[in-house]
């Protein structure tokens, strides 16, 4: 595959992915008043509250986002994901304006609710895998979270989760429980969807990736500078060459393995690359060691009581 292929592919996925997550938002969760968490769940709210459009308010709250994660974090936030946060308003207005914002079910029949949360769970873990498959993002609120877990000990999975928690908690407020029910329920759906459907990245939250590559410089500044990862080198030697070959391995959060797939192909199409499931990951960008500790602390606690 050419650079050129390559790139062509990129952009098929950040498209594709952007519409499909706009379908979703548009057909399903919007008329449906499922604020399912990130920012599309604010921008439901908003439209449902003060009647802004779905796809304007996308864009006011994810641009801003945006360029507060280029001021944090640098260059990994690239012109990728600016256009999966630009294209998912745009398709969002532009699906609006042609279906208008009552959807495509009947909500008097209170089964329809049931299936918008199903469709668009789909359709969203669809639309937001392919474009994490390409190395891009949607922006919103995964920023955010960033942003706090950098500055906190919270890790970045456990921001996101206590972020969407209090979007969902907000449409609980505003529309109802059972609607912040059916709001859980497009969550977990668009999980399992990007994880088992699209991304293939199983249950875990990271992945340990071993690299192998004549370009191993090149990729090790791309991984610190695009992904704000670390790494470690090993050493070892080809069993067919006898040549001493280098090995980098390194974490990465299962939304940043199509980012790092990318840099590695972009500099050494011939690499070779073995991903692993990471059963659990301990320090700096994941769950932090001290909080692991005292959970496994709090277990051989219970297990003491509960002994005669």
């Amino acid at each position: 595959m050419t650079k050129r292929h390559y790139h062509l592919l990129e952009l098929f996925y950040i498209t594709t992915g952007s519409f499909l997550t706009a379908l979703g938002i548009a057909l399903f969760s919007s008329p449906a008043k499922i604020a399912s968490g990130g920012v599309s769940g604010i921008a439901i709210i908003l439209y449902h509250t003060i009647n802004l459009d779905t796809g304007l308010s996308i864009f006011i709250l994810s641009v801003p986002l945006f360029l507060l994660g280029v001021a944090i974090f640098g260059k990994q936030y690239g012109v990728k994901s600016l256009a999966g946060t630009v294209l998912l308003s745009v398709f969002t207005t532009l699906i609006n304006t042609w279906a208008g914002y009552d959807g495509v079910l009947d909500y008097s029949n209170p089964l329809s609710i049931l299936l918008s949360a199903i469709s668009g769970g789909v359709l969203m873990g669809l639309g937001v895998g392919l474009v994490l498959r390409s190395g891009a993002n949607t922006g919103g609120t995964d920023i955010l979270a960033q942003i706090v877990a950098r500055y906190t000990p919270l890790s970045t999975g456990t921001s996101l989760f206590l972020v969407d928690a209090l979007i969902i908690a907000a449409s609980a407020f505003i529309f109802s429980l059972e609607m912040a029910l059916y709001a859980t329920i497009t969550v977990y759906i668009v999980g399992v969807t990007i994880d088992k459907v699209v991304l293939s990245f199983g249950t875990r939250s990271a992945k340990t990736v071993f690299i192998i590559s004549d370009r191993r410089k090149e990729i090790e500044q791309e991984i610190l500078k695009e992904l704000g990862h670390g790494g470690t080198i090993l050493y070892g030697s080809g069993m067919y060459t006898g040549f001493d070959r280098p090995v980098i391995m390194t974490v990465v959060a299962n939304n940043k393995l199509g980012a790092l797939t990318n840099i590695v192909h972009r500099h050494d199409k011939f690499a070779f690359m073995v991903v692993q499931e990471a059963y659990k990951v301990l320090g700096e960008g994941f769950t932090p060691i001290e909080e692991a500790a005292w959970a496994g602390l709090s277990d051989v606690t219970q297990k003491q009581k509960k002994k005669p």
